[in-house]
């Protein structure tokens, strides 16, 4: 499928809307996790003709490797594996610490946009891919206290153990890449570049301009 590599995450974004048109002009929008997820999202919100907005979650370090993740912390959930050996005291500290910071990033990519209400709406989670699926899970919980209509996650690639488990927590997941041999989300892109948070900024502004 797409010989096991997108282009890069605007044409990873066109092909998941081909699988999305169901949602087209719908009472739907669709929620991307800045900042690598914020370029798939925004061709989905346009090609399908509905609203684009942001979710922040962070993943926790272990205290040992802060590259490999014990949970991940949103703006108002948490979710935590069972890692023997973690102090308690460290988990609530990197909470605090990533929550805090996590406030400051949805200040500065919103700017004076208030975030819209998703009550009764059809959610559309978008990441460019799913590693350990910590940070979409902890979006999840947080989405759900909201009420929308639906919650659909819709990601590029997925390592294949994870499916049933967001098949689980969603009401519908899509993708176009599973595998059994995960390398990292970047290995499935020819150009993985890093996402500024000034574009975060700018497509956010062009999806939703001021009138």
């Amino acid at each position: 499928m797409f010989n096991n590599r997108f282009k890069d995450r605007s044409e990873a974004g066109l092909l998941l809307s081909d699988q999305l048109q169901k949602y087209k002009n719908s009472n739907s929008m669709v929620l991307a996790v800045p900042r690598g997820g914020v370029p798939v999202g925004y061709e989905i919100a346009k090609a399908l003709s509905i609203p684009l907005d942001l979710i922040l979650s962070k993943k926790i370090g272990h205290p040992e490797n802060k590259e490999f993740a014990i949970g991940a912390v949103a703006l108002e959930t948490e979710i935590i594996d069972d890692h023997p050996g973690v102090p308690d005291a460290y988990v609530q500290s990197e909470i605090s610490r990533l929550r805090k910071l996590l406030k400051e990033k949805n200040n500065y990519y919103r700017g004076s946009q208030i975030s819209q209400n998703i009550k009764g709406k059809t959610i559309i989670l978008v990441d460019d891919g799913i590693a350990t699926g910590n940070t979409l899970l902890a979006c999840i919980a947080m989405l759900r206290k909201q009420a929308p209509a639906k919650i659909v996650v819709a990601v590029p690639v997925v390592p294949v153990d994870l499916i049933s488990i967001f098949s689980s927590h969603t009401d519908e997941f899509i993708y176009l890449i599973s595998t059994h041999y995960f390398l990292g989300v970047g290995a499935y892109y020819e150009q993985f570049n890093q996402v500024e948070d000034e574009e975060v900024v700018q497509l956010l502004q062009i999806a939703n301009p001021v009138e």
